[in-house]
């Protein structure tokens, strides 16, 4: 016997009540739903369309990838010709590229695509590595330890350029007292310091600091009549020169030398020997930290070489 399932028009069926259960939970449900998926809009992210300028097979060149690449100075002309510069530029080497894949043998093909896993891996290692030196960075150097530096490597710093210590002033050709300007840059006693400190806002150029050493082709280009074929004759110890040219007139007491092959003098080479010992210092971390790794994978577990 087949029963049918109607409710016969009673208001309390039990089926009829399931159903309107049912039916009530369905809309519940549904209402639910459209209310999550509004709200999420703001906690998920929807992915942007992107708009492309440009597509080379199954490749596109997206409008945002080019925007970053203009700048706020350029005109909207000049911006238009390097967007399609640009493109064309893209185009190229897409299609290129295509080609080359196509036509070179995969021998070489599987060579350049280890060169750029090399590249890439190298970029990644290097990047992480100066992070870690530059948090563990350590740049103090005393005075001493340059001045041991110093001492044990002497002899690989030997000059190359000729050296001096020198006071100068340059002048115009008519200031009125070019003479006494002279003798106190030859008697160099604290008044004639004191003095020439006082009038200097009048000379066009000065050094005074003769405990300095600069190189010569420094000085000549400082005092332009000297020059790389006359420097010798004026730039010698405890030599005076006076040397003018259509506006200026220079002044000049050469204290000390140093020529070609003789050792530079500590303070010359300071800053270059700090950044020596920084360098070293630099290379001994990187050694300290790739053995460190290597030490660390091993304990783990993570590395190992077979036999």
């Amino acid at each position: 016997m087949r029963m049918a399932l109607t409710c016969m028009g009673f208001s309390n069926c039990y089926f009829c009540e399931m159903l309107k259960l049912q039916k009530n939970s369905f809309y519940l449900l549904c209402s639910l739903c459209t209310l999550m998926v509004t709200s999420c809009e703001g906690l998920f992210n929807k992915e942007v369309e992107r708009e492309p300028l440009a597509r080379v097979g199954d490749t596109y060149l997206y409008k945002d990838d080019v925007a970053v690449l203009i700048s706020d100075d350029m005109t909207p002309q000049d911006s238009a010709l390097f967007v399609s510069n640009y493109i064309n530029n893209w185009a190229s080497k897409q299609l290129l590229l295509s080609k080359s894949k196509i036509n070179l043998p995969e021998e070489k093909l599987a060579e350049f695509d280890r060169l750029v896993a090399d590249y890439r891996s190298e970029l990644y290692t290097r990047a992480y590595i100066e992070a870690l030196v530059l948090q563990a960075n350590d740049t103090s150097v005393t005075k001493n330890q340059l001045q041991d530096y110093y001492e044990r490597e002497k002899e690989n710093f030997k000059l190359n350029e000729k050296l001096v210590q020198l006071r100068f002033v340059g002048m115009p050709a008519q200031f009125l007292d070019i003479d006494g300007v002279k003798a106190k840059i030859r008697n160099w006693k604290d008044a004639d310091k004191k003095y020439l400190d006082s009038i200097a806002v009048q000379f066009k150029k000065i050094h005074f600091n003769d405990s300095i050493w600069v190189s010569s082709s420094r000085v000549v280009e400082e005092i332009t009549p000297l020059t790389a074929t006359n420097e010798a004759n004026y730039l010698k110890k405890s030599q005076f020169f006076e040397l003018q040219d259509s506006i200026e007139v220079y002044l000049g007491m050469v204290t000390n030398v140093l020529d070609v092959n003789d050792t530079a003098p500590f303070e010359y080479v300071e800053p270059e020997i700090r950044q020596l010992i920084l360098n070293r210092r630099r290379l001994n971390y990187v050694k300290k930290l790739e053995t460190e790794i290597i030490d660390e994978a091993i304990k783990k577990k993570e590395f190992e070489v077979y036999e």
